[in-house]
């Protein structure tokens, strides 16, 4: 039976407040749990990413050019985006109907066993076009546990504390990316540096996606010691009002209702998306084919610039808790735009140290955006359909800017032989994410701070 690691005591259950020392307890291990599982998830996702860039090239597509194998590799990377959305609705739907922890379990372990099979698959020059098939099948596959798990893990945490600290709480999910990307990078620098590089390209890369295998023991974890969220429990017992009730189908009724808000809510992440993916995956592509600077210090420096992110994610949902979630999401965004085109020129002078600066103030400037979209984004809809609503418009997001990027990064470097059409697309989304913010709602007020008793967004839907 499971520990019920965020049952409430002594305050109402939709409030979700615990504040005996024993609850509090329970509930830093499900931060943690949250933290970890969604870091192994993302590590697993972005793994790919790294992977398309510097090694699947040369696996998957050896009789191509240098650029054609590349965008061969990111069009492969990009089948992982379209499959999120999927992933999202039929999560959505699933979580909304039957629990958030069943859908979390669920994702956690497809995304493990897809990354581990990834890691087992035979090269192109072993079973011809047969390989890259597979590899797109695997990717798919993780596509699908990605869409789910990010709905599932923010409710997880957003929905089992107290309303003043959602913003915090699900900033635990959000810091997983920085993690990830940080776990991810070390281990393919451990792998490729201990060995030859052609020892690497035969078997070497395959390490990586072998010790995805560990995620079957967080799996288990939560299955045995985690219960869903009390606030989706009160919607199991609630038939009195229809917007604190189970549903019968989620999502046709979010979109019929909020689809204004779930298309703001996917443009509220352009910004943060679009720069995250050209600094994690098309940079290195950039850096090692066009700049020639070698691989493993190039991933270095991703490395070390996303520990910013470890301290930006969760000041800025704390804060978010302080002064409303819009107005970090606002000035994210036109960080962005201001960035774009000076982030683009120090990466253009081959300098570590100053793609270093570049990197790493651009990191600062998503962290912004992203660290309060977890409370934000759950906060806009209803319970009863907040799944679906969330997951829809975060997926749809990753398959209209995130998977896209990279190829569309080294195909505009390809035609025009400059940087400066993605410096101008990265300024776009970033506008993108600016006017979103500005015509959504503010779910964490200054009405709704200041009582005790309110619950952000709330008000949005009652």
């Amino acid at each position: 039976m499971a520990t019920p690691l965020a049952q409430p005591e002594g305050h109402s259950s939709h409030l979700g407040v615990d504040v005996s020392p024993t609850r509090r307890r329970a509930f830093r291990k499900l931060l943690a749990a949250g933290l970890i599982a969604s870091s192994l998830e993302w590590y697993d996702f972005f793994l790919y990413g790294t992977a398309a860039a510097l090694v699947f090239p040369d696996v998957f597509f050896p009789h191509s050019s240098a650029l054609t194998g590349t965008l061969l590799a990111f069009s492969t990377f990009w089948a992982g985006f379209v499959a999120r959305p999927i992933g999202g609705v039929l999560a959505g739907h699933f979580g909304d109907k039957y629990g958030r922890k069943p859908v979390v379990v669920t994702c956690l372990a497809l995304m493990g066993a897809a990354t581990f099979l990834i890691g087992c698959l035979p090269s192109a020059a072993t079973v011809g076009a047969l390989a890259p098939t597979l590899l797109v099948t695997l990717r798919f596959v993780q596509g699908l546990a990605a869409g789910g798990q990010w709905g599932g893990i923010m409710l997880l945490l957003t929905e089992s504390t107290g309303p003043k600290r959602r913003g915090f709480a699900g900033t635990f999910g959000q810091t997983s990316v920085p993690v990830a990307v940080i776990i991810s990078n070390l281990i393919f620098v451990a792998a490729s540096g201990l060995m030859p590089d052609d020892a690497f390209l035969s078997w070497g890369w395959r390490i990586p996606f072998l010790v995805s295998v560990v995620m079957f023991l967080v799996v288990l974890y939560i299955q045995a010691k985690v219960e869903d969220t009390p606030e989706f429990r009160g919607l199991q017992k609630e038939v009195s009002r229809p917007e604190s009730a189970v549903v019968r189908a989620p999502l046709a009724q979010v979109v019929r209702s909020k689809w204004g808000t779930i298309l703001l809510g996917c443009g509220l992440l352009s910004a943060t998306n679009s720069l995250f993916y050209v600094s994690i995956s098309g940079l290195l592509s950039y850096g090692t084919g066009t700049l020639d600077l070698d691989r493993n210090p190039l991933l270095a420096v991703v490395l070390v610039s996303s520990v910013a992110m470890l301290v930006v994610l969760p000041l800025s949902g704390h804060i978010s808790d302080k002064v409303g979630r819009r107005p970090l999401i606002l000035v994210g965004g036109a960080g962005v735009v201001v960035w774009a085109f000076p982030y683009f020129r120090l990466v253009d002078t081959a300098s570590l140290p100053l793609i270093f600066v570049a990197v790493t103030v651009g990191f600062v400037f998503q962290c912004l955006t992203y660290g309060p979209i977890a409370s934000f984004l759950g906060e806009l809809f209803a319970p009863n359909v907040r799944y679906s609503g969330a997951s829809l418009a975060y997926q749809l997001s990753a398959i209209a800017v995130s998977g896209g990027t990279p190829f569309l990064m080294t195909a505009l470097i390809a035609k025009t032989g400059s940087t400066m059409p993605v410096a101008a697309y990265i300024m776009t989304m970033g506008l993108i994410t600016f006017a979103s913010a500005w015509f959504l709602p503010e779910t964490n007020s200054a009405a709704v701070r200041d009582d005790p008793q309110a619950v952000p967004g709330t008000h949005l839907y009652h």
